[in-house]
């Protein structure tokens, strides 16, 4: 019988920094081979995303993208990753496409906060009151139990109403005041024209940027790139896919060099000073997507025994 993981289910076992943890293992092993495809239906789309990784396992992530469903009252994305044992390719698990996007996207970024920033942040800006930004909210609570949050959103009554649905969230109106004053700024927004400044950042920041995933999008400038020490989760899911460096590498803003290190050289993944800026993409990855499910299904095991 195949075992099929729900949201709910999913959920009830994992952790943040546990999260963390399990990604850092999972760089640790042989480099993952990833590949992705596509198939459209006019503006309907199927996405699959693969990983394999030696001693972990396959993962598949699928994904329908049907921009019309809302008018009927359908959510417009719908998926599961199908995840396989390494030794035999024996399929191993169905589990919720949104439990693993969610657990993925946030504890990605995660894992590069716990190293790059600050230890005694207390001050968090989250810019973008959609969906990620409340999982962001999330773990970044659980790494930073001490700090106090902020919300930013272009539409100030979705940051609103966020702020209402999460105790002790407060809105900035001026976002330039609100990267001031942060110590980390974590940002998930789907902007083509950079929303945050170099100018704005302040020594002994972190900037965490999320929101970007075409070639054609980017959240922050490329002053913002050149006052800070540049970091990804890897090199293949970013640098020649992704407008946050594809624009500025092919422009000669940056050069390749002043990106220093993906996930599978964590150890360079340091702060040097208290007054530097830090800077992570995140890209995500199908390898990410296995990694976060093979630490869902084993979490979920447990409960089953």
């Amino acid at each position: 019988m195949t075992t099929i993981i729900s949201f709910e289910e999913g959920e009830r076992n994992i952790n943040w920094l546990d999260l963390t943890d399990a990604l850092v293992a999972g760089h640790s092993l042989p480099k993952a081979e990833i590949s992705d495809s596509f198939l459209y239906r006019g503006k309907d789309t199927l996405l699959q995303r693969q990983a394999w990784i030696d001693g972990l396992g396959i993962a598949v992530k699928s994904a329908t993208v049907f921009p019309g469903n809302p008018n009927q009252d359908l959510p417009m994305v719908h998926g599961a990753v199908t995840l396989f044992d390494d030794a035999h390719g024996i399929l191993s698990a169905l589990i919720d496409f949104h439990l693993v996007t969610k657990w993925k996207t946030a504890g990605d970024s995660l894992l590069a906060a716990r190293r790059l920033a600050r230890p005694e942040s207390s001050k968090i800006l989250i810019v973008g009151a959609g969906t990620v930004g409340r999982n962001l909210h999330a773990a970044y609570s659980a790494a930073f139990p001490n700090a106090s949050f902020t919300i930013w959103n272009r539409t100030q009554a979705n940051a609103e109403k966020m702020a209402a649905e999460i105790e002790g969230l407060t809105v900035a109106v001026d976002l330039e005041t609100a990267v001031g004053e942060a110590d980390i700024i974590t940002s998930a927004t789907m902007s083509t024209e950079p929303t945050l400044r170099g100018d704005w950042l302040q020594p002994g920041q972190h900037v965490d940027l999320i929101g970007a995933y075409r070639p054609d999008m980017r959240e922050i400038d490329d002053a913002g790139l050149k006052r800070a020490r540049v970091f990804v989760d890897s090199f293949d899911t970013t640098l020649d896919h992704i407008g946050e460096l594809k624009i500025p590498l092919a422009s000669g803003a940056i050069t390749r060099a002043d990106v220093l290190a993906d996930y599978y050289s964590l150890d360079a993944f340091t702060r040097t000073s208290d007054t530097e800026i830090t800077l992570f993409k995140n890209g995500g990855g199908a390898h990410l997507d296995l990694m976060t499910s093979r630490y869902i299904l084993d979490q979920w095991r447990p409960t089953r025994s």
